[in-house]
């Protein structure tokens, strides 16, 4: 702070016996409540998860992806917000169970016009409903990577809020309350796209659970291994000699010096495995041949008020959205995929398929 104080942040790391490190600042050094060892705790937690996530990427917008290495800093908003692009995409993606805190991404315009562009298989399309929705769904795959991975190191259950997506100017950009944060930036690599970066907020709180959470579920460990080998020596102990005469004299059988010999302990031996010669994409598909999903065909829908529906009877007619000889949809766990027209085969009700749903709509069926 400018007057010299400490911030409430910076008391409490200290009262827990925090190291420091520099924050990031145009003002010159300052001190930190992350230490250098906690900063890259937390980068290595976070790189473990960047190649699912370009993978997931990849599924999305058929193109190859890939996220690169993070680079975790503590620094001020203002700073923070200078140094982002001009026009950007902000998405507020809280964490809101398991863990709780202030958490976004930011990444540049042009970077999110063309992962909807991807997407939504179209060219030079425009930042709107339709394409940040698209947006959306792809930021929502990189956070559930990621809330995974950290759930499984401490071991809790991370649920986060839907996206909240606007565009901005840099200096409009929504960033944690507090004097620092702690920012994450990812180099961004699409195929057939200019390299960009992605960057992930942190308020300092969120990051600071994290990694207390991390630190406990990892002193937990040898802590659970040290105690079963104290219980199994202490179950392995010797008895007393008048102990071991009266156990083998009463049972007629060897005593415990001859009982308790060490057992003659050889390595396992496997057998080599071969991998098969069926490819990932195939192996992955087949998996799932086999699931069954519900295909629902829709004539129409309408809304009617309650006191209307409380009065249908026999006889009464219902009128539908759609006109006469027009498109049925077809659903797949209610979901539209296609349109297509009624038939008859032989005695039953068929529908020839006409139209397959294109991506921008299946996108505005989700917005």
């Amino acid at each position: 702070m400018s007057d010299g104080s400490l911030s409430q942040d910076e008391i409490d790391a200290l009262l827990q016996g925090t190291d420091t490190i520099e924050v990031e600042s145009a003002g010159g050094p300052a001190a930190s409540p992350l230490s250098e060892a906690e900063r890259a705790t937390l980068q290595e937690m976070l790189r473990g998860v960047t190649e699912s996530q370009g993978s997931n990427l990849s599924i999305l917008t058929g193109k190859s992806v890939t996220i690169g290495d993070p680079v975790v800093r503590v620094r001020t908003p203002t700073d923070l917000a200078a140094d982002a692009p001009e026009d950007l995409v902000d998405v507020r993606v809280d964490l809101t169970d398991g863990l709780h805190g202030e958490h976004s991404y930011l990444l540049s315009r042009e970077s999110a016009a063309a992962i909807a562009s991807l997407m939504m298989g179209q060219q030079g399309v425009e930042l709107d409903e339709a394409s940040l929705s698209a947006v959306a769904e792809a930021i929502t795959q990189i956070t559930g990577t990621a809330a995974t991975a950290i759930g499984n190191q401490i071991g809790r259950l991370i649920k986060t809020a839907p996206p909240d997506l606007r565009q901005a100017k840099r200096a409009q950009v929504r960033l944690p309350q507090g004097e620092v944060c702690v920012s994450v930036e990812y180099p961004l690599a699409i195929e057939g796209v200019a390299p960009s970066r992605l960057i992930e907020v942190f308020s300092l709180s969120l990051a600071t659970e994290i990694l207390q959470l991390a630190g406990g579920a990892r002193a937990a460990a040898p802590q659970a291994l040290a105690a079963g080998a104290s219980r199994a020596t202490r179950a392995a102990a010797p008895a007393g000699p008048g102990m071991q005469q009266t156990f083998g004299q009463a049972f007629g059988g060897p005593s415990l010096d001859s009982a308790m010999a060490p057992p003659n302990v050889q390595p396992v031996q496997f057998a080599n495995l071969q991998p098969t010669a069926m490819t990932s994409e195939q192996g992955n598909i087949g998996l799932l041949m086999d699931v069954f999903m519900e295909m629902t065909v829709e004539l129409g829908r309408t809304r009617r008020p309650i006191k209307w529906i409380l009065g249908i009877g026999e006889g009464t007619i219902i009128e539908l959205d759609k006109l006469a000889g027009e498109a049925v949809d077809i659903l797949v766990n209610h979901k539209l995929i296609a349109k297509g027209e009624v038939v008859v085969i032989d005695e039953n009700f068929g529908v020839r398929v006409t139209e397959i749903v294109s991506q921008i709509d299946r996108m505005n069926e989700l917005s």
